[in-house]
């Protein structure tokens, strides 16, 4: 290995650099006093835990994405997180006795084995909010519009579309359906893939009822505008669940039309996304600029079971660094850099004190021999007729 490739990071890692880190921290405090002033309280989960811990009950689908190592001081499995929502989960059911609606959000580095999508980076940023306690349209509104006022926060929503979905209409039709657990992981793969001559051929072949066939081959091609909600109610009117799940999209896209009338809303009944996460409602956003969903949640009341407290719970969360390369803030105006020299006046120090109290930017010369870059600098500290003034370089 040469000298250049020992100091390459991993695949898929990437660190952020000047001036841009600066960009990211100034968008985390944006976002997380967004949340607060929506009563979200902030909470900073470990970054390691036993791994038991991180992969119990629905944070089994997170298995394939966790780094595991070996505690040292127990010889316990430890796991490195590869999202966060769990360990909220966890700080909900053992660390707080509230029986009502708890918010929390939360912006902290994760790790995944693999990039999510070949967009994504292994150790995104995640940045999100939760809402445990209630179950309803109003928290996965709430959810949603938060959702939605983080990516304007950005300025991430130049036609900016939202996607929604129910894992309920699916449920439903596999309840009517009956299939063996071999059938249901077919159709579940293909169903994903909308790769509809291979679900023809499945079906053909599978000795289900016609009713059935019928149903399963009509899902893959329920997605669209509005139109599409009242199309489903047409070809599933027979199975409850179905409606069920339906009158709570229209219910859900009724308040984020009055909420947001300029939002482009998708439906797909088809989106499964999180399958055996999600018990409800399931949403993602979308600009064009970006091939991949740019923030994504949904409801998954039983994430708190296996810690003892299944409350309901809704939530979202987004790559903190997708958002920056994405957005179209303006950067921040240029401060002035002001070079000081290498003395120990105390006005010269009352005047540095007092530059960075208005929040400019001021670097002492370590020494007088010490050559700074000077094209960093917009102004220089100089003493005239013994007062420290400024003076633009």
């Amino acid at each position: 290995m040469s000298l250049a490739e020992r100091w390459l990071l991993p695949d898929g890692v990437k660190e952020v650099l000047p001036p841009r880190a600066q960009k990211v921290e100034t968008a985390r405090r944006r976002l997380l006093d967004l949340y607060d002033t929506w009563g979200y309280e902030l909470v900073m989960t470990p970054l390691i835990e036993h791994l038991d811990s991180l992969l119990v009950g629905v944070g089994r689908d997170l298995e394939l994405d966790t780094f595991k190592v070996t505690d040292q001081l127990t010889g316990r499995m430890l796991g490195i997180r590869a999202d966060i929502t769990q360990q909220v989960a966890r700080i909900d059911a053992n660390h707080l006795s509230n029986q009502g609606p708890v918010r929390f959000c939360y912006c902290s580095t994760i790790l995944h084995t693999l990039p999510a999508n070949p967009l994504a980076s292994r150790n995104p940023l995640q940045v999100g909010a939760e809402l445990f306690g209630h179950s309803g349209v109003a928290s996965d509104v709430e959810i949603i519009s938060l959702m939605v006022e983080t990516l304007n926060a950005m300025q991430v929503n130049q036609d900016l579309s939202l996607d929604l979905g129910h894992v309920g209409i699916y449920r439903g039709l596999m309840g009517e359906a009956a299939l063996t657990a071999d059938q249901e992981a077919e159709y579940f793969e293909l169903l994903q893939r909308k790769d509809l001559p291979e679900i023809t051929r499945f079906l053909a072949g599978s000795g289900l009822p016609e009713s059935v066939k019928t149903h399963l081959t009509i899902l893959p091609t329920l997605h669209g505008g509005r139109e599409v909600l009242n199309k489903a109610r047409t070809c599933f009117a027979d199975v409850e669940m179905i409606k069920d799940a339906l009158d709570y999209l229209d219910a859900v896209a009724d308040q984020i039309t009055r909420r947001y009338p300029q939002l482009d809303l998708y439906f797909d009944l088809s989106e499964l996304r999180g399958y055996n996460y999600h018990t409800g409602v399931v949403f993602a956003a979308y600009v064009p600029a970006f091939g991949q969903a740019v923030a994504k949640g949904g409801r998954y009341d039983e994430v708190g079971r296996d810690f003892g407290r299944a409350r309901p719970a809704t939530g979202f969360s987004a790559d903190l660094k997708t958002l920056v390369e994405l957005s179209a803030l303006e950067d921040k105006p240029a401060r002035k850099v002001v070079r000081v020299p290498a003395v120990e006046d105390s006005a010269a120090l009352d005047a540095v004190a007092k530059l960075r109290a208005q929040g400019e930017r001021v670097v002492p010369m370590l020494d007088e021999t010490v050559v700074e870059d000077a094209q960093q600098f917009t102004h220089q500290l100089v003493q005239q007729d013994g007062t420290w003034v400024l003076e633009s370089l």
